[in-house]
């Protein structure tokens, strides 16, 4: 990636392969086809309660996305409703350091304001410290943990 900040845009229909990909990196427990097929459901949503928004690199290639909705129900940590969510951000691990994911971030929050929001939100794994400290580099601060339980009943 060459110098300088990335030109953060909407991702639509012609994006979706390098999508795939870096939702794969970042969520491999699902297949780059199962991927493609949640893009697909997200770009027909339409419905204006999320976004995904793709950093591009000089050469207006896709290194890095945001994926953000806008969440209605009760947020852990949060005061007000709705709240701008980041669901998901990755970033290609050659243009990691660089100011791509605060880009990312930033967009979300411009984003969330103009649909009303004054909160952003997030979570990550329990045990995830690098999701936890990367959180902590762009400005988030930890609000509680929890952990669900589940028991069988049928």
């Amino acid at each position: 990636m060459s110098e300088g900040a990335p030109n953060i845009i909407v991702a639509d229909a012609h994006h979706v392969e390098r999508w795939a990909l870096m939702r794969a990196a970042l969520w491999p427990e699902e297949s780059i086809a199962e991927h493609r097929e949640d893009i697909l459901a997200l770009l027909r949503q339409g419905d204006g309660k999320g976004i995904t928004l793709l950093a591009l690199d000089a050469r207006e290639e896709a290194i890095g996305f945001a994926e953000v909705a806008l969440r209605h129900d009760y947020v852990n940590g949060c005061e007000t409703s709705p709240v701008v969510f980041l669901e998901g951000i990755y970033v290609d691990p050659n243009a990691r350091r660089r100011g791509v994911a605060a880009a990312l971030t930033r967009a979300a929050a411009d984003w969330g304001r103009a649909k009303g929001c004054t909160e952003m939100a997030s979570d990550a794994d329990i045990a995830n410290a690098a999701s936890h400290g990367f959180h902590a580099a762009i400005g988030f601060a930890e609000t509680e943990r929890v952990v669900y339980f589940r028991r069988p009943i049928g």
